[in-house]
C-alpha cells in the first residue's frame, strides 16, 4: 500500500471518528480532521489519546464543527485543561507538543461555501495538504497557570465575591477583580422581579 493510500484510510477512519462525535460528517468536520492530522505529523505525536496524551495542549479560535473534531481526534477537552477555546471566529488552531516545546498553527487557506462557482460543498479529503492549508511554527508561552492539573492558585473578586482560578484575576482600583467586573461586562443580565 503506498504512503497516499495510507493516508487517505487513515483520514476516512479519523473522520469517521470525529463524524460519531460531533453527530454528523460536515465540512468543519472535515477540516478539523485534516488540521488535527497535519498538526500532530509534524509535532511527532502519533498516539494522542493514549501514549502521547499527556504531551498535548491545543489553542482553538473558534467554537464550530472543526474544534468537535480536534477534540474528538486529539482527547483534549477544555475541563482537562488541555484545550482552549479562543473564539476568534477564525478557522485557526495551535497545537503544542508539551515535551518538546514545538507549536505549530494550522489555519485554512479558503473554504468555499456552498454554491461559490456554482458548486456543492468542497471535498475537503480530495484537496492537498497545501491547497486546503497553512501551517506555521508558533512559539506558545505557557504559564505554570495555564498548564493540566489541580489550580495553582486561587483568589476572590473583590465585587462579586466569586472565587477566580489560575491567574485569571485582574488588578484595578487597588482591588483583585475576576475580568467581567474590571471590565463592567458581563455576558449576562442578572432577571428582576415584576
Amino acid at each position: 500500500m503506498t504512503e497516499e493510500q495510507q493516508a487517505r484510510d487513515q483520514y476516512a477512519i479519523l473522520l469517521e471518528e470525529a463524524g460519531r462525535f460531533h453527530g454528523d460528517i460536515c465540512g468543519g468536520i472535515q477540516i478539523g480532521t485534516r488540521m488535527t492530522m497535519c498538526a500532530l505529523r509534524k509535532l511527532g505525536i502519533a498516539d494522542p489519546k493514549g501514549a502521547d496524551g499527556k504531551k498535548l495542549m491545543v489553542f482553538v479560535e473558534i467554537d464550530r464543527c472543526a474544534t468537535d473534531a480536534i477534540m474528538a481526534l486529539t482527547g483534549c477537552r477544555p475541563g482537562k485543561r488541555t484545550m482552549k477555546v479562543l473564539d476568534y471566529g477564525k478557522m485557526a488552531a495551535t497545537f503544542v507538543n508539551l515535551e518538546t516545546e514545538k507549536a505549530v498553527r494550522v489555519t485554512v487557506k479558503h473554504k468555499r461555501e456552498d454554491g461559490e462557482d456554482g458548486g456543492s460543498e468542497t471535498d475537503f479529503g480530495s484537496l492537498s495538504e497545501e491547497e486546503l492549508l497553512s501551517v506555521t511554527e508558533v512559539e506558545v508561552p505557557l504559564r505554570s497557570e495555564d498548564m493540566p492539573g489541580k489550580p495553582v492558585r486561587r483568589c476572590r473578586c473583590a465585587l462579586c465575591g466569586e472565587d477566580v482560578l489560575d491567574g485569571r484575576e485582574m488588578n484595578g482600583e487597588g482591588a483583585t477583580l475576576c475580568r467581567p467586573c474590571f471590565e463592567k461586562k458581563k455576558y449576562y443580565c442578572v432577571k428582576t422581579e415584576g
